[in-house]
């Protein structure tokens, strides 16, 4: 992954701690009274104070500010307001605070504790590690630190396990790992988008573009989440979309090298799909073949795309003859994708051509089955509902000539049966879905004028 500036997330993971009441050393007064300054400084820390126990963050970190501005050399006001933002949530500010509360006064222990807490939910699992050593060597009983300590170890082992899975291809692994480590993490945007992308890869879109889709809302820029939403859209077959999310990666990070590479993938496999479309549109049946096997080999994680490529690929070989290429073809596509009700129908087909009339009807009942569960006609347009006629006369048709002897002899022969005059009006589709299928379940075609057809569910 490239680098990305981390932003903080909107609420800490930790329970209020209390401000420090005494806390580390005030500077010593030049005189044996307090002066003004560190009368009003301390009379806003214990305003801040107040608020902060009433969890009124945001004034508890105006009062902090003021006793800041009043006396800046205080350690403690530091610590207050660090302790303050991690309520917020703001991680790395806190983060400045707190360093500067040791860098005023090295002992103070709770300093050392928030430093190292903003390390590890930023995911800085080894600095904050650092911190928490340093905090024990002042205090070597201290419950707090010596928890932390552990969950910083507990992180640092997280990665390491993530980083040897990410190689495996284990991606399940990665995101259980990448989970628990945001439990200790949880403003660590490098967990995220590694969690992310795995995530896509395993073709959980809808969660992989949510996570980084949080991320690019607070840090517009980041290069990692553009990416990843890049990534998803590549998956989900939407390239053209896809490239200006890569592109987008790029420019705020040129030297990103899985946007370059994806982004190159993407516009090849756009570019070789689209001219074998071309080739299959002019009838160059044999230039089509070559250029969609030439874009099955640009990505084989790309499981949608390549299910539409085998797809094609096969109806290219069955109108070459070479069905049995046809079938394998169809075959590939639905184990890529096994809703693809294209690659059904063209390898329905192909096994009607071959003679392979139950393997046929298997594939028609797959069609009939997934139509019949999508129950997503009653409000589609009247595109869609031309689309599903389109698949379901050709289960009609199919049924037809397995039926009548007559035309299955015609068929058989090569002979055009759109020519011999067959069409919907030789079949009523609920009796064949009855008999095809075992009764429709509530399923029925209704006729909506000469040769048209609608669909409902019961």
């Amino acid at each position: 992954m490239a680098a990305t500036a981390e932003c903080d997330v909107v609420m800490a993971a930790t329970e209020p701690e209390l401000p420090d009441e005494e806390g580390a050393k005030s500077p010593t007064p030049l005189t044996s009274h307090p002066s003004v300054p560190l009368l009003e400084a301390e009379s806003f820390k214990e305003q801040g104070n107040a608020y902060y126990a009433k969890k009124d963050y945001n004034e508890a970190y105006n009062y902090y500010t003021k006793a800041i501005d009043m006396c800046p050399k205080n350690a403690s006001y530091y610590g207050n307001r660090a302790a303050t933002l991690m309520m917020l949530g703001r991680f790395r500010e806190a983060l400045g605070d707190a360093q500067q509360s040791v860098r005023l006064d090295d002992s103070f222990v709770r300093g050392h504790l928030r430093e190292g807490k903003c390390h590890l939910s930023l995911g800085n699992a080894m600095a904050a590690c650092r911190s928490f050593q340093r905090a024990l060597e002042l205090d070597h009983k201290n419950a707090q630190a010596q928890q932390e300590f552990k969950n910083a170890n507990a992180v640092i082992e997280y990665e390491k396990i993530a980083e040897t899975d990410f190689e495996k291809r284990d991606f399940r692994k990665v995101v259980f790992c990448m989970d628990r480590a945001l439990e200790f993490a949880p403003a660590c945007h490098r967990f995220k988008i590694l969690k992310a992308e795995c995530l896509a890869m395993l073709g959980r879109y809808p969660e992989a573009q949510s996570v980084a889709s949080d991320i690019l809302r607070m840090d517009s820029t980041n290069a990692d989440a553009l990416y990843v939403r890049g990534l998803c859209l590549y998956y989900e077959d939407c390239i053209e979309k896809a490239v200006q999310f890569f592109v987008q990666a790029l420019r705020m990070a040129p030297d990103h090298e899985k946007a370059c590479v994806a982004c190159r993938n993407a516009k090849a496999l756009k570019a070789k799909k689209e001219d074998g479309n071309k080739a299959f549109k002019e009838g160059n049946y044999k230039l089509a073949y070559e250029l969609y096997t030439e874009a099955l080999g640009i990505d084989p994680n790309n499981i949608k795309t390549n299910a539409k490529l085998y797809c094609n690929r096969g109806t290219v070989n069955s109108k070459l003859r070479k069905l049995d290429d046809a079938i394998e073809d169809c075959t590939s596509a639905v184990k890529l994708d096994d809703t693809y009700i294209k690659a059904y129908l063209r390898r329905a087909q192909c096994y009607m051509d071959t003679e392979q009339y139950e393997e046929a009807v298997r594939d028609y009942e797959k069609v009939y089955q997934t139509e019949k569960t999508k129950d997503r006609h009653s409000g589609a347009s009247a595109e869609v509902q031309k689309e599903e006629e389109k698949k379901f006369k050709e289960v009609g048709e199919a049924f037809t000539i397995l039926s009548d002897p007559k035309k299955k002899t015609r068929y058989d022969s090569g002979q055009d049966l759109d020519e011999e005059g067959m069409n919907m009006g030789d079949f009523d589709a609920n009796n064949i879905f009855k008999a095809f299928f075992g009764g429709p379940g509530g399923f029925s075609f209704e006729a909506s004028g000469p040769g048209n057809f609608f669909f409902q569910f019961g």
